[in-house]
C-alpha cells in the first residue's frame, strides 16, 4: 500500500513526459514482487535438496520448516496441479530424508504419514512422478521391521505395485523379513554391506543390534561356557574389544574369564508337574456340577 501511495505522489506531481519514466523505473521492483507461491516453493525446495544432498541437516530442516508453511498456501483437492503435487511431494520426501540422518524417528513417522496422501495423488496423475518414492517406502518398512511391527509391514507390502516391489529400495527390507522370519540370522547380519543407499545404515544399525540381543539369547542358553573369539565369530563383531563393550552394556550376568565368557543359566520357570491340574479339575468339576444345579 506504500509503495502505491508513493508511486500515486510521483505520477500526480511529475510532468505528463516524466510518468512513462517513472514507470518505467517503477515495473521492475513491482514484477520482482509479484513471484507466485508456487515460483517461490520451488526455488526453496531447490535449497532444500541442496543441503540434503550436501548434508546440512540443521539447514535443511530450517528451509523445510519455511517450505512447509509455504504449503499452507497451495490449493487442495480436484484444484491440485501437477506442479504443485511435486513440489509438495519433494518437500516431504526431504523431510523423510532429514528425519533419517538426525536420527529422529518422530519426524521420520510424521513426514512419512504426510507423505502418503500424496504418493495417493501422485498414482492419479500420469504427468506427476516422484524418483525417490521407492526409496521412502524402503526406509518406511525398515522403519516397521526394526519396531518388529509385523502386520503393519505386510499391510505396506499390499499396497505395492509389482514394480514397485521388485526395486532394490524395496526388495531390499522384503528379504530382510523373510531371512528374520526362518532364523536367518547371519545373513542378516551380513546384510549390512550390501544396503541400497547410505540412509538404510541408521536402521540397519538398530536391527542387528536385536539381532545380535536375539543371538545372545540362544548362546547363553546353548553353552555353559564358549570362548571369547567363538562368540565373535558367532554374533559377527570386528574384534573381541567389541564383543567386551556389548558385554559391558547388555550383558552384565556373562562372566569373562580369560579368554572365555561364562554364561549364566536363566531363571527356571514353573514346570508342568509344578501346577496342581488335579485340584483345579477338581474345582472345574464342582464348578459344572453347581451350574447344573442352577439350571
Amino acid at each position: 500500500a506504500l509503495r502505491n501511495e508513493t508511486f500515486a505522489r510521483r505520477c500526480a506531481f511529475a510532468p505528463p513526459n516524466d510518468i512513462a519514466e517513472v514507470l518505467i523505473q517503477t515495473k521492475p521492483h513491482r514484477l520482482a514482487t509479484m513471484s507466485s507461491p508456487l515460483d517461490s516453493a520451488q526455488s526453496s525446495l531447490s535449497a532444500l535438496n541442496s543441503a540434503v544432498n550436501s548434508g546440512d541437516v540443521d539447514g535443511g530442516k530450517r528451509t523445510l520448516a519455511s517450505l512447509k508453511i509455504a504449503l499452507l498456501d497451495f490449493p487442495s483437492g480436484p484444484s491440485m496441479t501437477a506442479a504443485h503435487l511435486a513440489v509438495a511431494t519433494g518437500a516431504l520426501e526431504c523431510g523423510v530424508l532429514l528425519s533419517v540422518a538426525d536420527e529422529d524417528l518422530d519426524a521420520f513417522a510424521r513426514n512419512v504419514a504426510q507423505i502418503k496422501p500424496y504418493y495417493a495423488a501422485l498414482a492419479g496423475m500420469s504427468e506427476a512422478t516422484s524418483e525417490r518414492k521407492c526409496h521412502i517406502l524402503g526406509l518406511n518398512l525398515m522403519h516397521l521391521l526394526v519396531d518388529n511391527r509385523l502386520s503393519e509391514f505386510h499391510a505396506e507390502l499390499e499396497l505395492l505395485t509389482e514394480a514397485e516391489a521388485s526395486t532394490k529400495y524395496v526388495s531390499f527390507p522384503i528379504e530382510l523379513e523373510r531371512q528374520l522370519m526362518v532364523g536367518s540370522y547371519d545373513e542378516v547380519l551380513n546384510a549390512n554391506s550390501r544396503i541400497p543407499d547410505p540412509s538404510y545404515g541408521f536402521f540397519m544399525d538398530n536391527l542387528l543390534q536385536t539381532v545380535r540381543d536375539s543371538i545372545a539369547d540362544c548362546l547363553e542358553v546353548s553353552y555353559k561356557t564358549m570362548t571369547l573369539e567363538d562368540a565373535v565369530r558367532m554374533m559377527k563383531y570386528g574384534s573381541v574389544e567389541e564383543l567386551r563393550e556389548y558385554i559391558e552394556e547388555c550383558r552384565d550376568d556373562w562372566i569373562v574369564e580369560g579368554g572365555s565368557v561364562v554364561f549364566q543359566p536363566p531363571p527356571v520357570g514353573s514346570k508342568a508337574s509344578d501346577v496342581p491340574s488335579m485340584k483345579l479339575i477338581g474345582q472345574s468339576l464342582s464348578y459344572a456340577t453347581e451350574l447344573e444345579r442352577i439350571v
